[in-house]
């Protein structure tokens, strides 16, 4: 979940788990934020933190398959359905964007429409457009004469 205002991301955690205890625990939870905030920057590509995601079989196949997505570079719904060997599917894949709980570990911002257009993002289309202009600014500052970006792997 990302958001703006702490009040409104704790409501939305409580309404998601009713009978789990919230408290805040920065000590615990520091270190994730750190990298977390490294990945925001473009200055960590590759995250790896603990995650107990619920998924169907085809959703994590199209999470798997945004994690592919090189760093500062994007694809269509219909490339991702392609890829899986669903080309109809792309539709499908826009609703396996959309329930992505984890939208800075799986790069769903990634994913646009064929035309270009961005498409939606259930964090808001500025948080998408930021984070892709973000990420394309830490790859052309990490390029060096002769490398393709490809290197820069992707945050999965």
């Amino acid at each position: 979940m990302i958001g703006d205002r702490d009040r409104a991301l704790e409501a939305d955690l409580r309404a998601q788990y009713p009978q789990a205890i919230v408290r805040r625990d920065e000590r615990a939870l520091g270190p994730a934020v750190r990298v977390l905030l490294l990945l925001l920057r473009g200055r960590r590509p590759h995250v790896e933190l603990p995650l107990d995601v619920r998924a169907t079989a085809f959703q994590r196949a199209v999470w798997q398959q945004l994690c592919r997505i090189p760093l500062g570079e994007t694809r269509s719904y219909s490339e991702v359905a392609a890829a899986l060997g669903a080309p109809a599917a792309a539709r499908a894949v826009a609703r396996a964007c959309a329930a992505n709980p984890v939208a800075l570990l799986v790069p769903c911002h990634r994913v646009i429409r064929k035309s270009g257009a961005l498409g939606g993002y259930g964090w808001g289309i500025d948080r998408k457009r930021a984070l892709l202009a973000a990420e394309r600014r830490a790859v052309r500052k990490t390029l060096a004469p002769g490398r393709t970006g490809r290197e820069n792997g992707s945050s999965c």
